[in-house]
């Protein structure tokens, strides 16, 4: 399995997808589930499948009416991989928040407009 040389926002968005799905998943339910254009996950999922995170399969329900269905669920290091990397993201975004909130006025605070003395 190949790291991802660029992670992005969409990449992350569809590893998130991905992880919360209940099994192999299709590609549509991806797109709904990121709110993110066919164009920019069709992508993602095939150079994810190129590096071995995930593999691929078509659906073989002979019952359901419609296209085929291409099923993409996670390889075993694929899956880890990608839980490691949401959990960064997380822990990122995690201490922005905090870092937000520490420089925040404390409630009831009120800013002064006298000049500090030297």
């Amino acid at each position: 399995m190949e790291p991802i040389k660029r992670v992005t926002a969409p990449t992350l968005d569809v590893l998130d997808a991905l992880l919360a799905a209940d099994g192999p998943t299709w590609g549509l339910l991806v797109i709904k589930a990121t709110g993110r254009q066919a164009g920019t996950v069709y992508p993602i999922l095939e150079r994810l499948e190129q590096l071995d995170w995930i593999r691929s399969s078509w659906d073989d329900d002979a019952e359901r009416s419609g296209p085929r269905r291409r099923l993409y669920e996670f390889t075993a290091d694929g899956l880890v991989a990608a839980r490691d990397l949401v959990a960064a993201r997380d822990l990122v975004a995690a201490r922005a928040d905090a870092a937000r909130a520490a420089a925040r006025p404390a409630a009831g605070a009120r800013p002064t407009t006298r000049p500090v003395a030297s």
